[in-house]
């Protein structure tokens, strides 16, 4: 795994992955993140990803890891770091592959980055904000609403909300605690403070970036689209899948009844078998 600090054009760095650095033979397969987390590629997918000819691409988000914060951030803002990436590392069409919000920036990527992208999955993405006829906050646990809702307030009140000491409860499931037990245990090594070596700016500005304007419009993606999305989800709501299934004209959309926002990555390996279908 090659880790790589790109300079962008405003001085930030953006530090990046690279899973087989110069093997153009290879699928590339973009993976977005989730919240709080670093943005190294999902190991969990690593065996199948080699009997697939994938080649992993990722990068921190602003604020995570080592990539320098960009408070303000949007959807559109973190679609143009990936252009930076991608034609630095001399790649042309590519998918996507989203966790949680990282299935929002997937969508967003996908609807900027148009005909280079082949295909794009996501898990328990969430839908606009201004998302129409969508009740945006029903169904979430109770921490999500405060940190949402600060959001909402303007960054300066989620920095505050941040910075108070609150503990965030996800109120997982038991089939999301048990997945912690297997290999998506993983995701407890990219979480939390190690994430956030240098304070919770990358949280606070994904969470604002999720209330404010996405920059560009899913509903025009063309490429080929899986939702997946688990019933028992209470961090993000399965409405937010059923809203974007509804308004994405070649949006797929698979529904698993009792899954929560872990256990739904049960179906992550299936999904990735799908995005190599969908690419030949």
């Amino acid at each position: 795994m090659d880790e790589i600090d790109f300079r962008l054009a405003d001085g930030r760095i953006l530090h990046g992955y690279d899973s087989a650095p110069g093997d153009d033979a290879r699928l590339a397969v973009v993976w977005h993140h989730g919240t709080p987390n670093l943005g190294v590629p999902p190991a969990p997918l690593f065996e199948a990803g080699e009997w697939l000819g994938i080649r992993w691409i990722s990068f921190d988000r602003p604020g995570y890891g080592g990539s320098t914060a960009a408070p303000g951030r949007t959807m559109a803002s973190v679609a143009a770091d990936l252009t930076t990436v991608l034609d630095t590392l001399g790649i042309g069409t590519f998918a996507l592959m989203g966790y949680s919000g990282g299935g929002s920036f997937a969508l967003a990527s996908a609807a900027i980055l148009r005909e280079r992208v082949e295909a794009v999955a996501t898990f328990a993405a969430i839908a606009p904000y201004d998302a129409e006829g969508l009740d945006w906050y029903d169904g979430m646990v109770a921490s999500g609403l405060a940190s949402l809702h600060a959001a909402a307030a303007g960054r300066d009140a989620k920095v505050r909300h941040e910075t108070s000491g609150v503990e965030y409860d996800p109120e997982f499931t038991a089939s999301d605690i048990a997945m912690f037990d297997g290999p998506w245990g993983w995701l407890g090594s990219i979480a939390g403070a190690n994430a956030m070596p240098d304070g919770p700016d990358g949280v606070i500005d994904d969470d604002c970036s999720y209330v404010l304007d996405w920059g560009c419009d899913p509903t025009t993606i063309s490429a080929p689209t899986l939702l997946v999305h688990g019933t028992a989800d209470g961090i993000i709501p399965c409405s937010h899948g059923k809203w974007l299934s509804a308004n994405l004209p070649t949006a797929e959309f698979e529904l698993h009844r009792d899954l929560g926002h872990v256990s739904v990555l049960t179906h992550a390996e299936p999904a990735l078998e799908w995005i190599r279908e969908q690419t030949g």
